[in-house]
């Protein structure tokens, strides 16, 4: 079981980035999806996550209405869209997995996921 994370960069403020999580060795149908970040000096805060059995997706509140969470089935991939983005959302930026048959991810909590892809650094200047 691998997850790829990749799609971070440096963008200026305002701008979008669309990270991307590639699943090989396993397909995403009963899993959870979680995109995670850590910015220096700060604990590890769930951005958002994907129930992929059911669909329903969950978003922290410093980023909902801003970051998008998807799936492309024939890619195993799921992507976290991110606009309007601010300073305070540079981080390293991973996703993780695990199985999951319910409904809701909210309360999946980190130390659930089993997997985890190698972070990609996003940095957003002023």
């Amino acid at each position: 079981v691998q997850l790829q994370a990749s799609g971070g960069g440096l963008v200026q403020a305002g701008g979008s980035l669309k990270l991307s999580c590639v699943a090989s060795e396993f397909t995403l149908d009963y899993y959870v999806i979680g995109w995670f970040r850590q910015a220096p000096g700060k604990e590890r805060e769930r951005v958002s996550c994907f129930s992929l059995s059911s669909g329903i997706t969950s978003s922290a509140e410093s980023v909902s209405g801003r970051f998008t969470i998807s799936r492309d089935n024939a890619k195993n991939t799921v992507y976290l869209q991110m606009n309007s983005l601010t300073p305070e959302d540079t981080a390293v930026y991973y996703c993780a997995a695990t199985p999951w048959y319910g409904s809701s991810c909210a309360s999946v909590y980190a130390g659930a996921y089993a997997y985890w892809g190698q972070g990609t650094l996003v940095t957003v200047s002023s």
